[in-house]
């Protein structure tokens, strides 16, 4: 991985969208998520991928058509603990391992993910 290049720039946006589509496909499966989620899951998932694909250098459309993404203040209505982290954490790990990317790109994302899931705690 070049330091110049972003993960958006090396997996494509289309990889970044499969994954959010994994990742919703695990929330499905597990209880303690999907009861935080309304019926129709395609709108989260929608926003979580532009969230990404902003996240990981590509276009701000999040941003554009959000405004700034305020992780702790869009997750403060709920309830997170370390065990909503390890839900949360095992699902978009599932969904990482779905794609086939090279060790260092994986490796650079779950290093995202890991840090934004403890930073949305809010429960000890």
């Amino acid at each position: 991985m070049n330091s110049a290049q972003t993960i958006y720039d090396l997996v494509g946006e289309e990889k970044i969208r499969s994954l959010t589509r994994y990742f919703y496909l695990e929330v499905g499966k597990n209880d303690a998520l999907r009861k935080l989620y309304p019926e129709d899951l395609s709108p989260a998932e929608e926003r979580l991928a532009l969230f990404l694909i902003q996240v990981f250098g590509g276009p701000d459309t999040y941003s554009e058509q959000r405004g700034h993404p305020r992780l702790r203040m869009r997750h403060a209505q709920w309830k997170i603990d370390a065990d909503m982290r390890d839900h949360w954490m095992n699902a978009m790990l599932k969904g990482l391992d779905q794609l086939k990317l090279e060790q260092d790109i994986k490796d650079a994302m779950m290093s995202y993910f890991v840090r934004a899931a403890n930073h949305l705690i809010n429960h000890a």
